[in-house]
């Protein structure tokens, strides 16, 4: 009876309780909030279409940006890479660091300075940058183009990543295409699809200019993508991109050592002269292994931080050699 007296009571109160328990609910709740128009447009972030340049030019040469086509095209890679902050930001910052290496390469060789956007496009300034057909470095050279013109390409070394060597590579590849095409422009797109990809389209569509060529995805926005680089890093901020000048990556400075013997060990090379093996390999990508046989007795520059200056020319006795190899 006792158990069936309390059972009966602890039922009542959980009753109770969860009659108060809804009501609270009821008289504590309210309506939604609905947002007016005027609160909407409080909001302080948003996406704006972009203003289209009315006077663009590739290396000199007028891009028609008052064709709807062109415009259009021009349009899309301008939105893609002023939202694709993360990737922009990247990009000023590093050119920061490799346009003074490429433009007076350039200069020097009679190629127009916008064609540093190019390199910047194809490898995102990212010094071991390796597509997955294979190209390579900041100019993403295949390696049977990398020989034609001029590169050592091999297992030890592979100056596909050397930035100044591979710079005048591209800049004999471009004077090249130039002169077939005659117009810069279409030299670009070369550099994207290859001679015989672009002089097949070319003769297919029965017209000499890029602009009014019907081409794939990746050759039909790689111009128009090299514009949209050039006009945002030439006007960063009315892009919306504020990077402060401390937040650019520097360029580094490093000295030189002409080696002309292998080297057993680059460990201790490094070590020899005052650096670590990852800042050497970081300064020296076109050094593909811990080694250098150098059977061919071939001169190499290889760089070195600026502070390893002092140690270059000090006596064998004062620096340990480790670098000859037997």
């Amino acid at each position: 009876m006792k158990a069936s007296f309390f059972t009966k009571l602890l039922s009542v109160s959980a009753a109770v309780i969860a009659i108060v328990l809804v009501s609270q609910l009821f008289i504590h709740s309210s309506e939604p909030t609905v947002r007016t128009e005027n609160q909407t447009k409080d909001i302080s972030y948003a996406i704006s279409s972009l203003d289209i340049p009315t006077s663009v030019n590739f290396a000199g040469e007028k891009v028609p940006v008052e064709r709807y086509d062109v415009k259009e095209s021009f349009d899309r890679e301008l939105l893609v890479n002023t939202y694709w902050q993360s990737q922009t930001i990247l990009f000023i910052k590093r050119a920061n660091r490799y346009f003074p290496i490429i433009e007076p390469i350039l200069k020097e060789q009679g190629i127009p300075d916008d064609f540093k956007y190019l390199s910047l496009i194809e490898s995102s300034f990212m010094p071991r940058a390796k597509s997955p057909a294979g190209a390579v470095g900041l100019w993403q050279f295949m390696r049977a183009t990398a020989r034609e013109y001029g590169l050592e390409v091999n297992k030890e070394v592979d100056e596909r990543y050397h930035i100044e060597k591979s710079t005048k590579a591209a800049c004999k590849y471009l004077k090249k295409m130039h002169d077939h095409y005659g117009s810069w422009t279409l030299a670009a797109a070369a550099y994207n699809a290859g001679r015989s990809g672009i002089n097949r389209q070319l003769d297919r569509q029965k017209t000499k200019s890029y602009y009014d060529l019907l081409l794939g995805e990746e050759t039909g926005r790689y111009v128009y993508r090299i514009l949209a680089i050039k006009e945002i890093l030439n006007n960063a901020e009315q892009y919306g991109f504020h990077v402060k000048s401390a937040d650019l990556y520097p360029t580094i400075k490093t000295t030189e050592i002409e080696v002309k013997t292998g080297v057993k060990n680059f460990a201790d090379f490094a070590i020899q002269y005052g650096t670590t093996y990852k800042e050497l390999k970081n300064l020296n990508p076109w050094l593909r292994e811990a080694y250098l046989t150098n059977s061919g007795k071939k001169s190499y520059s290889i760089k070195l931080p600026k502070d390893s200056e002092s140690l270059i020319n000090k006596p064998k006795e004062a620096v340990k050699d480790t670098s000859a190899v037997k």
